[in-house]
């Protein structure tokens, strides 16, 4: 793609520019992530570039500015360009090794909020396959008595999760260490929380390329069915949570009888399901059949 542009001054006529750009590379909302891109090349806020069409850009922003565009046009999404994402209202940092969040998860936050409406619990909190950290360090800002210990597989996406962490002012209060999934884990936890990968193999091709070349395959492919990776974890729980403690799976589109069956056998009660913002059932709360027995 061509990046020479010659006499480019203002904001207005270089907006102008990358949005042509990114309707060619058939950008879906090319307009929003221009302005998303320029106020982040700028160092200003979005709310700037709407009111100042006018005002001058530099040669060195604009040069900036053109390889945020160059990176657009081929998929790559603006959170990973300007490598943060927002969750729940908070600021995460991402990498290469760790999924982008999704409003998606939200749906788990919501689910614990519901379950634990004292803001006060001191409630310890295992994240299973933790990524950027957001879930755990959503909670550990939501719970300030709490802790939490998020586990991932790969270190890179710890050294990211821990950065995030010290951004949210909560490293006092979360702990993180390499390991696949709960495997050689033990403790007792009040609640453990995981988003798992839950692509069908066979379905990752068909994923948007914002998807499919940018998140790390990791955390996308669930095997032949979508659920291999429910299967681990359903094996493993009983090492570390007790009869009171809840279990809360984010899980894929129309899963939900087969990873509720699955938890059935390995000795879990489905609780409840929570739909996401688009009315899709997105997380599963499971506990013990003692607890449910009243025992």
């Amino acid at each position: 793609m061509s990046t020479v542009i010659v006499h480019v001054v203002t904001i207005g006529e270089i907006l102008l520019w990358a949005k042509e750009k990114l309707d060619q590379s058939r950008i879906a909302g090319g307009r929003r992530d221009a302005r998303l891109l320029l106020a982040n090349a700028l160092d200003v806020g979005p709310e700037y570039i709407v009111a100042h069409p006018e005002a001058s850009v530099t040669r060195e922003q604009a040069d900036l500015f053109i390889r945020y565009v160059e990176r657009r046009c081929r998929h790559e999404p603006v959170s990973r360009i300007l490598g943060r994402r927002e969750f729940w209202s908070l600021p995460f940092r991402i990498s290469p090794a760790t999924l982008d969040p999704r409003p998606d998860s939200e749906a788990l936050i919501e689910s614990v909020l519901k379950d634990y409406p004292d803001r006060g619990a001191s409630l310890t909190i295992l994240d299973l396959g933790t990524g950027s950290g957001c879930l755990l360090l959503t909670l550990l800002k939501e719970y300030p008595c709490a802790f939490g210990v998020g586990v991932d597989i790969s270190f890179e996406a710890l050294s990211t999760a821990r950065e995030n962490a010290s951004d949210l002012q909560v490293t006092d209060r979360a702990f993180f260490t390499q390991g696949c999934w709960g495997e050689g884990f033990k403790g007792s936890f009040d609640l453990v929380i995981s988003n798992p990968p839950y692509i069908p193999d066979a379905g990752i091709g068909a994923l948007d390329p914002e998807v499919r070349l940018y998140d790390p395959l990791r955390a996308l492919k669930g095997g032949e069915e979508g659920v291999e990776c429910y299967r681990i974890l359903a094996s493993q729980f009983r090492a570390f949570i007790h009869d009171h403690a809840r279990i809360y799976l984010e899980i894929g589109q129309g899963q939900e009888k087969t990873v509720e069956k699955i938890m059935h056998n390995a000795g879990y009660l489905c609780v409840a399901w929570h739909r996401d913002l688009a009315g899709i059932k997105r997380c599963g709360v499971f506990t013990t059949h003692q607890f449910l027995d009243g025992s």
